[in-house]
């Protein structure tokens, strides 16, 4: 047992920090210990709980109606309102497509309208629940466009999405107008506010200019918001709300129809955890109202002196002006991004590429923690070298023949072959290599950094793109046999 313990912290060693501020992404840190502390031993208190009977384990039951509560609160929730915790922002998601599916059983191809920034999370709700996803291009601020949003709107649509903010650019749609054109149509009006949903009401608190988002605007039905981030709970946990309980009702699936107890579940999940539930109301019980003001000063703190710093580099410029936490960043000709979030990494700094899109070069995006704060100095020392060094080295090129290659391949397609091939072109494997772990007895060996593998996608169209980190996933997740 001690030796599966000690393997356990010597493999957690090559992983991102998730404490001291300098993961932008993944992670969300207070940068209290204290709070770290408290959220661990809640998560083990009640590791071994199950919440599918509520009537099984009433403490259970107590935390997620008391964090539903906390949230309702947050949000401006009316009396009426509704909740249930989750395992994640996508589960969120999922279940307010499925619900708003659901509630219309007479649609026989649903619909539902998006912002071309909404989260993937929803594509994915579309692909399991048979929606159809209905893109609308934003506006050149990033945000949605609310008359093409509201002109998308028909017979069939089910479902309208704004984010609040969108996580590729930090901007939170305008939903007032949105929400306004759904309720004249009787459409549900979805805010996807799970990353900024904890940070933002306190930002507004604090003054800072915050377009209206909560369930204060009137034809929002529900929103979702995930603790794990700016609630600085443990992972995984989310909440979403609905406007009032006739609108949840779709979201429980109850079956009698086999010969064991009768299934009654609230979300995608049957067994579950009470450890996630529990670590946030530990979390949220510890920090409170005040605590979570002062990490909101903290981290918007941060995001203005880091906006600063960027201000004063010349080959960097912000892609939009934040609303929330986020800030994404795009390079001139001078460099690229890939490049510099592997010059990031080589000093200790993880920040996250993100592909072009529609027209949309590629770009820098960080997720900003209140632990970033006393850290900001450093940061911006290191992204000045890290730029630097990306000057100096040039823009990264893909060969022409891997960038043919990669046009001649068919994303429909794609065989082990086609990959295997990809991967040789590119350096990443070799031809001779082996492991008998994959079909095609090639072993992966990723290079230490990525910008040539990024730049590699990047000329990859989107299908193209999936086609080829599914077939990566594949390969990167076969089982290790002894």
């Amino acid at each position: 047992m001690t030796d599966a313990l000690t393997q356990l912290r010597s493999m957690q060693s090559a992983d991102l920090p998730v404490h001291g501020g300098r993961t932008l992404a993944y992670v969300y840190d207070s940068g209290l210990p204290d709070i770290d502390r408290i959220g661990r031993e809640a998560v083990a208190a009640y590791a071994g709980s199950n919440g599918l009977d509520p009537t099984a384990f009433p403490s259970l039951l107590r935390m997620e109606t008391e964090v539903v509560g906390m949230t309702a609160d947050l949000l401006e929730a009316p009396e009426t309102v509704v909740g249930t915790v989750t395992s994640g922002g996508t589960e969120s998601v999922l279940l307010a497509v499925q619900t708003a599916r659901d509630a219309h059983p007479g649609i026989e191809r649903p619909r539902m309208v998006l912002p071309a920034t909404a989260h993937a999370a929803f594509h994915k709700a579309a692909h399991y629940f048979g929606v159809e996803p209905v893109l609308v291009p934003v506006g050149p601020d990033f945000r949605a466009d609310a008359a093409a949003m509201t002109a998308a709107m028909d017979d069939r649509t089910v479902l309208v999405v704004a984010s609040a903010p969108s996580y590729a650019q930090g901007v939170v749609d305008p939903v007032s107008a949105i929400a306004a054109a759904a309720a004249e149509r009787g459409i549900r009006c979805h805010v996807d506010a799970c990353i900024g949903g904890w940070v933002l009401p306190y930002a507004a608190r604090l003054g800072r200019d915050v377009p209206a988002w909560t369930f204060a605007v009137e034809g929002v039905t529900s929103i979702s918001v995930d603790l794990h981030k700016y609630a600085y709970a443990p992972k995984g946990t989310s909440v979403l709300l609905h406007r009032t309980p006739q609108l949840r009702r779709p979201q429980f699936f109850a079956s009698a129809a086999w010969p064991g107890y009768t299934m009654l579940n609230s979300t995608m999940q049957s067994t579950k955890s009470g450890g996630p539930v529990a670590g946030a109301w530990a979390v949220m019980r510890s920090v409170g109202d005040d605590g979570y003001e002062r990490l909101t000063r903290d981290v918007f703190e941060a995001v203005d002196r880091i906006r600063a710093g960027i201000g004063e580099m010349p080959e960097l410029t912000e892609v939009s002006v934040p609303d929330s936490t986020l800030i994404a960043v795009r390079t001139d000709a001078s460099c690229d991004p890939f490049t510099v979030c592997d010059e990031m990494a080589t000093r200790g700094w993880y920040v996250q590429p993100q592909m072009s899109y529609a027209g949309a070069p590629a770009t820098i995006h960080l997720s900003v923690s209140a632990a970033t704060l006393p850290h900001v100095p450093e940061f911006l020392e290191a992204l000045g070298e890290a730029v630097a060094a990306a000057v100096a080295g040039g823009p990264v090129t893909v060969d022409p023949g891997v960038a043919e290659f990669i046009a001649s391949l068919d994303p429909l397609t794609l065989s082990d072959d086609d990959f295997d091939g990809l991967l040789v072109a590119a350096g990443l494997i070799g031809a001779d290599s082996g492991d008998p772990s994959t079909s095609s007895g090639h072993r992966l060996a990723l290079p230490q950094r990525m910008a040539e593998v990024n730049a590699m996608l990047d000329l990859a169209t989107p299908a193209m793109r999936e086609a080829l980190l599914v077939a990566f996933l594949d390969r990167l997740t076969r089982p290790r046999r002894r």
